[in-house]
């Protein structure tokens, strides 16, 4: 597969680093990691921004390539990325694109991509675990609707969010699999509850969600009844395959950063931690090429990132935890603090990637029976 770019890309990519020079300087400040108000507006302001000027359906509307110059253009130019808004742009809003009714897709995409809706995750449960299909929140038909009722925990930005990406039970009488339907709930619906959940770092941008016979139309509802293990397995598979493709580009920004600092510092010397640096650079160069195999692959089979998106997430997740340990040892105590708040966040929520979007022993199984073939079980 060709991976390198084309006079007409790399045109792409000037008219979009001299559009970025331009607007950037006007951005102003980020609003504080507390203020989940002001990084709403911040990060849709943003997206609007980049609706406006053509480059709001990067996500899932434009072709691999120009989408891998875009992550690559825009965070060596610092533009902000996802936010607050990452599930609709990188999970609910390609599922909908590959999963929805045309009149689905007319309803949400554009709110998306412009901007003016964000959405959050209903997925995770108190008592399922890593068993995402354990779930137990139940949607009964009533007519046109469904009644919901249970809870969510982990929903990320459910304080600001207008819709959410909702798995729930429509037949209980189902294998675990086979009984569950993927839902848009919009977030202002009676019913819902919403309390933050505070992290190590500090931060509330998860938070526990419960549901009292909240009503949902049925024609909310994307894919089949009881199909919506397939469909959350399109979902999962962006989650995976495609949503952190702008985090490599930063992480090799911010291996490039450490690697001017340790000369700087004096820390160059040390062979062991030289070491430690090349196989980083090494490892995250190896997960950039994956990255554009997997996005280019996701469109030729009609959008949908595949299982390689496991062998991608598995890596990236434990690289990332070794490049903030060797972050630690370059920077220092004193080094770390200078950098201030974002640097404590980014080295805390490194922590979670092994967790996030599925654990490492979730994917390393994926791994060993989708990819390698081997029998479950041990069998």
């Amino acid at each position: 597969m060709d991976l390198t770019y084309t006079d007409e890309e790399e045109e792409f990519r000037a008219r979009l680093r001299e559009w970025l020079g331009g607007v950037l300087p006007a951005l102003g400040p980020k609003p504080s990691p507390g203020d989940w108000p002001g990084r709403r507006a911040y990060d849709t302001g943003w997206q609007r921004r980049l609706y406006d000027a053509g480059y709001g359906d990067v996500h899932w509307g434009a072709s691999p390539t120009t989408r891998l110059i875009f992550l690559e253009e825009t965070e060596k130019a610092g533009a902000p990325y996802v936010g607050a808004n990452f599930v609709g742009l990188l999970h609910a809003g390609p599922t909908i694109a590959a999963e929805g009714t045309a009149e689905q897709r007319a309803r949400w995409l554009t709110p998306i991509l412009s901007g003016q809706e964000v959405w959050c995750q209903g997925f995770s449960e108190p008592e399922a675990g890593s068993d995402l299909a354990a779930l137990r929140t139940r949607a009964r038909r009533d007519g046109d609707a469904y009644v919901i009722s249970g809870s969510k925990i982990w929903t990320s930005h459910a304080e600001v969010a207008d819709w959410c990406e909702l798995l729930v039970r429509t037949d209980s009488a189902a294998p675990k699999h086979r009984g569950i339907s993927w839902l848009a709930m919009p977030m202002d619906a009676p019913g819902i509850t919403v309390r933050p959940l505070r992290t190590l770092a500090g931060s509330t941008e998860f938070a526990e969600m419960f549901l009292d016979e909240v009503r949902v139309p049925a024609g909310n509802r994307v894919g089949a009844e009881n199909d919506g293990w397939r469909v959350t397995m399109v979902t999962l598979s962006f989650e995976r395959g495609t949503a952190f493709v702008g985090e490599v580009v930063a992480c090799r920004r911010v291996l490039g950063e450490l690697a001017a600092h340790a000369r700087k510092s004096g820390r160059w010397d040390d062979a062991v931690l030289r070491r430690e640096l090349a196989l980083l650079a090494a490892e995250f160069s190896g997960l950039w090429r994956l990255t554009q195999w997997n996005v280019s692959e996701a469109q030729v089979s009609g959008g949908v990132p595949g299982v390689g998106g496991s062998v991608f997430k598995l890596r990236y997740s434990h690289a990332r935890q070794r490049l903030y340990d060797v972050a630690a040892r370059v920077l220092g105590g004193a080094g770390a603090l200078d950098t201030g708040q974002e640097w404590t966040l980014d080295r805390l929520s490194s922590l979670s990637y092994t967790i996030a979007a599925g654990t490492s022993q979730i994917q390393r199984n994926i791994v060993a029976e989708r990819i390698l073939g081997l029998p479950k079980g041990g069998k």
